[in-house]
């Protein structure tokens, strides 16, 4: 099972930015970024291709967010612009098999672990 250790949570004000990164340990097709706030739930938000670089966005973030990955250091990152309050959430990185096209391209059918999480907060 791949193990996944968050960080780069914190507190910012609207329209500022913020970049999480996800080590990880050990190998997936996709790798993938979730946010789950009492409001909304969990969501899917953005995932990776290992292999391709292929990347998938949710439609509520595109233009905003950009997911990427260095191998070199086996990590993942999802660099978080123009923030919104709304955007208020814990951020979990997760392994997943699959992913698809579309306007919700992540599933939590499709994790096959999670890391655990990090606080992401927007204030007005």
């Amino acid at each position: 099972q791949v193990q996944l250790v968050e960080s780069g949570g914190g507190s910012v004000q609207a329209g500022g930015s913020l970049t999480l990164s996800c080590v990880f340990y050990g190998f997936s097709r996709y790798f993938g970024w979730f946010r789950q706030s009492p409001e909304k739930g969990r969501e899917g938000v953005a995932a990776i291709h290992y292999s391709t670089g292929s990347t998938y966005y949710a439609d509520f973030v595109k233009g905003r967010y950009r997911i990427s990955q260095d191998y070199n250091q086996n990590t993942v990152y999802l660099h978080m612009n123009n923030l919104e309050p709304e955007d208020t959430a814990e951020y979990y990185c997760a392994a997943l098999s699959r992913v698809v096209e579309g306007a919700a391209p992540l599933s939590f059918s499709d994790v096959d672990s999670w890391g655990q999480g990090t606080q992401v907060t927007v204030s007005s």
